[in-house]
Formats: structure tokens, C-alpha cells, sequence
């Protein structure tokens, strides 16, 4: 299930808006300059998969982005916190996600399972999307954000770019993502 909270910066624990309703999600984001949609997904593929089956399973909805938008590279993440080389890199692969950062390009994921939570620091306010199988979101260029895999990561993203270079961050120094909610199981 998709969900959109937002709060303001300087009252972390107090919620501004609460919703799962995919329309006013991406009525409310789209303001914001992100786009949200909900996509079909298949249900063959699963957390652990390897990047050629879930290539080859979304190879229609990655061509048709490419076409649309020119994106450049596209890659795969497919993590099951139930493989034991996973569940040992778990703590470092996520802390690398959850400071505050930016790209130089815009940062878009289409989940295909699972689910991650997507915190974007825009003005004075903290945008949470709990995005789930279906959901595609694009964060524009430069905008702060971080995301959170949780402790038991499954899920699956095809992740695109516009550069060769894949997924670079640029990291603010800022503490912010502290202040906010953390993906739990």
C-alpha cells in the first residue's frame, strides 16, 4: 500500500497530511514537482530476482520510459533480506541511503515489489512516500532527499538515468533525515 505523509520541517512529530489515496497522492506531489503514478506490475517477479528476469519482465514498460523520457542507463535492485550475503551487508547498503543527498539528474524508481520510503526535503516541508509494488516516482534533479530500505529489505526497483555513471549522490552534511520516520517490518 502507497502512503503520503507530510510534515513541516520544524515540527517533525505532527502531520500535516495523511493519505493513501493514489489521486491526491499525486495531485498533492505533482504541486510539489514530483511525479507519482501507479503502474500494472507482474507478479512473477519477487525480491532476490536477478536484474535479466525482471528486465526481461518489464522489457515493454522500460522501453516505453526510455522513449518518453531518454533515459540513458537502467538497472535493477532486487534485495531479499533472507539470503545470508544480503543480510550482511543490510546495515551498511541502507545507512548509505538514509543522510540527505541530491543528484545531479532526476532520481526515478518504478517498484515491482516490495516497498521503500522516499523522504523528500522540499521548502520547509518533509514529503514521506511509502512507495509500494506499482508505484513509479521521479525526484527532480537536486532535490534533498533520502530513502529508507528498512532493516529487512525486500523489494525490487528498476532504477533509470540520464548518465552513464548510475546512481551518484551528493550528500548535504545535513541531519535532517534523524528527525524523521524510519521504514520498519
Amino acid at each position: 500500500m502507497s502512503l503520503l505523509r507530510v510534515f513541516a520541517v520544524e515540527n517533525p512529530g505532527k502531520e500535516v497530511l495523511n493519505t493513501a489515496d493514489p489521486l491526491i497522492m499525486a495531485a498533492v506531489l505533482q504541486q510539489a514537482g514530483i511525479r507519482f503514478e501507479q503502474w500494472q506490475t507482474v507478479a512473477s517477479v519477487k525480491p532476490g530476482d536477478s536484474s535479466e528476469q525482471v528486465l526481461q519482465a518489464y522489457k515493454q514498460q522500460i522501453d516505453k520510459l526510455i522513449a518518453e523520457d531518454g533515459y540513458q542507463t537502467v538497472d535493477v535492485i532486487s534485495l531479499d533480506a533472507a539470503h545470508p550475503q544480503v543480510q550482511a551487508k543490510v546495515p551498511e547498503l541502507r545507512q548509505k541511503f538514509l543522510s540527505e543527498h541530491r543528484h545531479s539528474e532526476d532520481e526515478v524508481r518504478f517498484f515491482v515489489a516490495g516497498r521503500g520510503l522516499f523522504s523528500l526535503h522540499l521548502d520547509e516541508k518533509v514529503y514521506e512516500i511509502l512507495c509500494g509494488q506499482g508505484d513509479l516516482i521521479s525526484v527532480p534533479a537536486n532535490t534533498p532527499h533520502w530513502f529508507d530500505m528498512g532493516a529487512q529489505p525486500a523489494f525490487v526497483a528498476i532504477r533509470f538515468f540520464n548518465n552513464h555513471e548510475g546512481w551518484v549522490a551528493h550528500y548535504s552534511g545535513n541531519p535532517i533525515a534523524e528527525q524523521f520516520s524510519r521504514l520498519e517490518t
